[in-house]
């Protein structure tokens, strides 16, 4: 499932490189619940969240002309969210005053003082009911927006959105080998908040659904950037 929607929205990215604009919202449809599926575990409120998926979009449009190599289109997009939560996050009303230590997240050592080892069980073994439900996911999403960001981010991007380490590396503008040592760390810090169940996200809210004014503000600029001579698509 994973290579199928990474080879769509490659494809996508190819057809409004050729300026064929007709590719427009099923472009916008794809990623528009992902970036605010990740914007609302990053930034820690949904008005923020919508703000910043909304102005991730149009710096893409904006910039569509940059992205060199469409089949990594899904790091370069949310290489732009990163940024844009970020700058957010800075000057929000609603970032937090203080990020919280990895090691208060950390799990607690055992009787032999040992550090407790905490396996990844395969997620498989778990019923889609018991995986699914509403409690299991607001505990999900209540670990990780407890992470702090540099390990939040890791884990998104490469747990939620299957990016790469390689991928994930050159978004935060660091070393495979950090990405690798954060992840590792962030995963059992969520697991030991889940307190024993495997972690997954699949978030309840979705975005706001995009109102005319919005839509025309991003086609707009993707008209601009790619020189398109064809009319809007129909909504």
């Amino acid at each position: 499932m994973a290579s199928l929607e990474k080879e769509a929205e490659v494809g996508l990215a190819r057809e409004l490189l050729a300026g064929n604009l007709g590719a427009f919202d099923r472009f916008v449809e794809g990623f528009r619940s992902r970036l605010f599926q990740y914007t609302l575990l990053v930034c820690g409120h949904r008005e923020d969240a919508e703000e910043v998926a909304q102005d991730t979009l149009l710096k893409v449009f904006e910039s569509f002309e940059q992205l060199r190599e469409p089949e990594h289109v899904r790091a370069w997009v949310f290489r732009i969210a990163r940024n844009a939560c970020l700058m957010k996050r800075r000057k929000s009303v609603f970032a937090p005053p203080q990020e919280l230590s990895l090691d208060e997240l950390m799990p607690a050592m055992n009787q032999s003082g040992g550090e407790r080892r905490l396996e990844i069980v395969d997620r498989s073994s778990l019923p889609d009911a018991q995986v699914l439900a509403g409690e299991l996911r607001q505990a999900l999403e209540d670990a990780i927006g407890s992470l702090p960001l540099i390990y939040k981010t890791v884990l998104l991007l490469r747990d939620v959105e299957e990016l790469s380490t390689e991928e994930t590396a050159q978004i935060l503008d660091t070393s495979p080998d950090v990405v690798k040592t954060r992840l590792h760390r962030a995963r059992l810090a969520v697991r030991q908040k889940l307190d024993g169940v495997y972690h997954r996200f699949e978030p309840a809210t979705a975005p706001a659904p995009l109102n005319f004014e919005a839509r025309e503000k991003l086609l707009a600029a993707c008209q601009h950037v790619l020189g398109a001579r064809r009319s809007a698509p129909q909504i």
